[in-house]
């Protein structure tokens, strides 16, 4: 049995890079999307980041505003990259792609993870262009390898999650003007009932608690602790990848319970 089941396992695993490749291949003959991805963080770091640090007007625990907000832009970064990443299903169920993937032998849950393995690569372009914007500003960051390891690991977790989720809605909705609509109705309450831009205890109560339901706040919570020197977990660095790894988990499931029924 456990011969067989290692070979089930080198198969899926297998599978899953295949679908992964095919996606990363996409965006080899557009790399115009990374930079457009980029003026984003700029914009939050060069701009907002820097009249709120002169500003004082949020208590960040003795950390200066600009360090506290490099991992918070990060993962709003990981998330804006994700969440939209939905709508390269609808437009591969418009070429007919899906058809062939529903009719090759390829487990669906492995064609949700390897879409989302791919998401989790184009993040990791934005960590380096946030982790450029960092050094540039003069934020001292950690960069031990277990450290950068961490990072790359949440960044992937994170995004993959995210366009698990973006790929769920997508199999709903399964037109690109209602994904769209949908896509931008959601970054916004994720991004600002997180702990990007501002620490969770001044937060009132009610938005705490939705604020620990987010996943956006253990990734925010795992990159400072991983990225700042001297920065703090608030939930603990097994909790973030925890929640994180469970919920892609159970993300993946449902995505691949769900994805027969885009073209139904």
């Amino acid at each position: 049995m456990a011969p067989n089941f290692s070979v089930r396992s080198l198969r899926y695993v297998a599978k899953v890079a295949a679908i992964t490749g095919m996606d990363m291949h996409k965006l080899r003959h557009d790399p115009t999307e990374l930079l457009t991805r980029a003026i984003q963080p700029m914009l939050w770091l060069l701009v907002f980041g820097q009249v709120f640090a002169r500003a004082h007007a949020i208590p960040t625990g003795g950390v200066d505003y600009m360090a506290f907000l490099v991992p918070g832009i990060l993962a709003q970064s990981v998330l804006f990259v994700a969440i939209f990443n939905g709508i390269s299903v609808i437009w591969e169920r418009d070429l007919g792609i899906v058809h062939k993937f529903l009719a090759s032998p390829t487990p669906r849950t492995a064609l949700v993870l390897g879409k989302a393995l791919a998401s989790g690569v184009r993040a990791l372009t934005q960590a380096v262009i946030v982790y450029g914007l960092a050094v540039a500003l003069g934020v001292s960051l950690v960069w031990s390898p277990q450290a950068l390891l961490g990072v790359v690991a949440l960044v992937l977790l994170g995004a993959a999650l995210f366009s698990t989720f973006s790929l769920i809605i997508a199999c709903i909705v399964k037109t690109r003007e209602r994904f769209m609509g949908i896509g931008q109705v959601l970054t916004m309450p994720l991004f600002f009932a997180s702990n990007a831009i501002y620490p969770t205890d001044i937060m009132p109560t009610w938005l705490k608690v939705v604020a620990h339901a987010n996943p956006l706040s253990y990734v925010v919570d795992g990159l400072r602790s991983l990225m700042l020197v001297g920065g703090a977990t608030t939930l603990g660095l097994g909790m973030d990848f925890s929640v994180l790894a469970a919920g892609l988990a159970m993300l993946v499931w449902i995505g691949g319970w769900m994805y027969p029924r885009l073209i139904t």
